[in-house]
Order: C-alpha cells, then structure tokens, then sequence
C-alpha cells in the first residue's frame, strides 16, 4: 500500500513522501499514530498543492542537510574490538554504536538512517551511510582496529620454555654430581671394594 508521509519516519522517509509498505504496518502504525495518510487520488492532490506552496520550505531543509553533511565532511571513525586470527574481530559494529559516537561528536542521526556497506566481520575500512534527508546520502568512513591476545601469550610461552630448558640443564648436573658418589650394588662404596 502507499501511503504520503505526514512526519519523517526513520528509516522509511521523510516528510510530504510517498513510501510503499506493508498493509498492516500502514493501517496500524503508521495511520492510527498520524505518521502518515492512504495515498488515495484526492491526498495525492492535497500533497501536490501543498508542495507548491512549500517549494521553500522544502529548499531550506534541503539546504540544512547540506549543511550538516558538509559540517561531518569527511570524517573518519574509529572502533576497537578484539580480535583474533587472521583480524577476525568478536563481535560486531552496530548501527547504535555508531549513533553514538556521532551524538558525542556533535551530530544527532537516528540509528536507523544510518546503514553499514557490510557485515563488520574483520578490521580494516568500512563505509557508513548517513541519510541526512530524502536527497541527501552522506558517505563516512568507520575504521575498525583489533586487539590480537594471541601476541601476548606467545611471549609468556617463549620465557616458559627458557625456564624450562634452565631447570634441565640444572637436573642435569646433579645427576653428574650423584653418580661421582654412586655406590655399587651390593651398597657399599667403590673404595672400600677395591680394598677387598
């Protein structure tokens, strides 16, 4: 079903647009909240008029968009996570984390105008849209560096080994010292027998 936008919704559209959706999001959500009307033949022409009248309105927003987008420019965020072999990271880079980071750089955009190139699986560059406005698509760049556990513990293996080869090396030489004083099998020492 179509239906004319009365308000933006995220992550549908915005304001004076016509969306398709699901019938039962259409006349249960969107309709009843006053998010949006049936776009039947008379609103159709209720929309155009309104748009004529509303060309600079329009424009300014437009225009406000713009400006944000240029305001973020070309901005690169950056995420830690953990990560194991071959920079596979735990975990995954959602569409609210990046919300947030933006929130604490100053730019408010709902999570759900915001939308990953792809699944974040492993570090490296990713891009990130940002729909600032139905004609305005903004491209940032999310850089996801990792954390390798692994490095660490290979060192702590490596000082193990070194002790272990120094404790051979010490049971070594007391097995030497021991067999200077060995006695024979009957018990008694190697001295007194030759005396016999």
């Amino acid at each position: 079903m179509k239906v004319i936008l009365i308000k933006d919704v995220p992550g549908l559209g915005f304001q004076d647009e016509k969306v398709n959706v699901k019938d039962g999001y259409g006349r249960n959500f969107l309709i009843p909240k006053g998010l949006g009307v049936l776009a039947n033949k008379s609103n159709s022409k209720v929309l155009e008029e309104k748009l004529k009248q509303t060309v600079k309105k329009q424009e300014e927003i437009l225009k406000s968009a713009e400006k944000i987008a240029k305001k973020i420019g070309d901005l690169n965020l950056e995420i830690k996570l953990k990560s194991g072999a071959d920079d596979k990271v735990f975990g995954s880079v959602t569409t609210a984390q990046i919300t947030k980071i933006l929130s604490e750089k100053g730019f408010e955009i709902d999570k759900r105008n915001v939308t990953l190139s792809s699944k974040v699986n492993s570090t490296g560059e990713y891009t990130i849209f940002l729909k600032l406005h139905k004609d305005v698509t903004h491209e940032i760049v999310l850089n996801v560096t990792g954390t390798n556990p692994k490095k660490k513990k290979k060192k702590v293996k490596e000082s193990k080994k070194e002790e272990s080869e120094s404790q051979s090396k010490e049971s070594n030489k007391i097995e030497v010292d021991t067999s200077s004083n060995s006695e024979d099998k009957e018990g008694e020492p190697k001295s007194e027998k030759e005396k016999k």
